[in-house]
């Protein structure tokens, strides 16, 4: 019976529409956290609308989260969301052996092995653990999981195995500035906080790259979306979607998506679906029939009122130009270092890549400003203390498998560097 029973849902519910910005912004937040979470559509549900209409005092202001201790939020912000559901938002010690900025696979592999191994450690996350690798909804690569694993599991279990070695995890939390007060290393949250510690792991990753093209920003949310965008997979059952990018990352959400849309067009820049993506994941969407693949095409704009209704994309080969009538479309082009905030403390290459180890020597020479006896160690960055790992770091593998690697293996560098402080 336990197993097959249906009970009343007795926790977290999200009131909104499914096409607003805001509602999707707290839905992504919960999922992303591992919070479960009813979803109630003002739309579709009249009792809905008369409870909101009664308690907030009208039915513009949306989303509202209702909690099972009977209080509620309108239009809350993650920090608010994140404080009312118990997560960490405060470091609990004055002082720290390992910092950890960015909690994606080498964020997260450095904590866990920091703790594990006696550090004091804390990690700093923006949005919730597992990064880019986080939303991936499904892994298929990675040593150990014959079958895939969704990157949001993967991701728990980290966070999960890190705090059970005692490492902190502060989320939502975004690091504001990094700075150099030897011997210690500082970083400033944007609450104000300020952690201190000997050595910081900056593993930052990436940020999407973002589609310039009419009409997108205004259909942010709305129908468009960066990233897999997996709370959404019901909004468009039924329904057909775009997926835009050629990589691995834009060939899993089109498999994701073909389980639940009726159809889905997988618009692709190049000549060619092979040359970005791994042939196992080619394969498997040309063997899949409602999956169209369109290559040599780029989106020229959007349309819609007030939600998606159409992408123009335009052939790079012929010029020509058509509409693809569409309810929503998922943008996965590409990204580029999340390294901005440490622009003017390490070293980057002119992509942004943080440069470490030996590709800081130039003719045999230290860096500029180097002030330790020795040649940096390798993860290390162009200021001492300060180390870097996965895919934000010049010369990563860009893989979950390298940055898990990284992570782990920066860990035996910073013993090395605290022997030296």
């Amino acid at each position: 019976w336990f197993a097959r029973a249906r009970a009343q849902f007795d926790g977290i519910r999200v009131a909104g529409t499914a096409l607003s910005p805001a509602s999707f912004a707290v839905k992504d937040f919960l999922a992303a956290n591992q919070v479960p979470y009813q979803w109630l559509d003002l739309e579709n549900d009249t009792t809905v609308r008369e409870l909101l209409s009664g308690a907030s005092g009208g039915l513009t202001r949306d989303p509202v989260v209702f909690f099972s201790d009977g209080t509620m939020l309108v239009q809350p912000t993650t920090r608010e969301l994140a404080e009312k559901v118990g997560m960490q938002t405060r470091a609990k010690q004055p002082f720290y052996d390992l910092i950890v900025v960015g909690g994606g696979p080498a964020g997260l592999a450095a904590a866990v092995y920091g703790a594990s191994e006696g550090l004091r450690t804390i990690l700093v996350e923006r949005s919730a653990p597992g990064g880019q690798a986080g939303s991936s909804s499904k892994i298929e690569n990675y040593l150990g999981f014959p079958s895939g694993i969704r990157g949001d599991d993967l991701a728990r279990r980290a966070a999960d195995q890190a705090k059970r070695f005692k490492a902190e995890i502060l989320t939502p939390q975004e690091v504001v500035q990094i700075r150099r007060d030897d011997p210690y290393r500082k970083v400033v949250l944007s609450d104000g906080s300020e952690l201190a510690g000997y050595a910081v792991l900056i593993a930052p990753g990436m940020e999407v790259r973002r589609l310039e093209t009419e009409g997108v920003n205004e259909l942010l949310g709305a129908g468009v979306y960066y990233g897999a965008a997996l709370t959404e997979a019901a909004t468009y059952r039924g329904q057909d979607v775009c997926i835009v990018g050629g990589a691995n990352s834009a060939g899993q959400g089109a498999m994701f998506f073909s389980r639940h849309a009726r159809k889905v067009t997988l618009l692709v820049r190049g000549p060619d679906l092979g040359a970005a993506m791994s042939r196992y994941l080619v394969d498997r969407i040309v063997e899949t029939p409602n999956v169209e693949v369109l290559v040599n095409t780029t989106v020229a704009g959007v349309r819609g009122n007030g939600r998606l209704e159409s992408v123009t994309v335009l052939d790079g080969v012929s010029g020509a130009r058509r509409e693809l009538a569409a309810a929503g479309m998922f943008i996965f082009i590409g990204t580029a270092p999340r390294t901005a905030l440490v622009a003017d403390v390490v070293q980057r290459d002119p992509q942004g890549f943080v440069l470490t180890g030996r590709d800081l020597m130039s003719d045999g020479n230290r860096p500029a400003g180097w002030t330790a006896a020795r040649d940096p160690f390798p993860f290390e960055t162009s200021v001492p203390g300060i180390f870097c790992a996965g895919d934000a770091r010049f010369g990563s593998g860009k893989r979950v498998a390298s940055a898990v690697g990284e992570g782990s293996a920066t860990v035996s560098m910073i013993h090395q560097y605290l022997r030296t402080v």
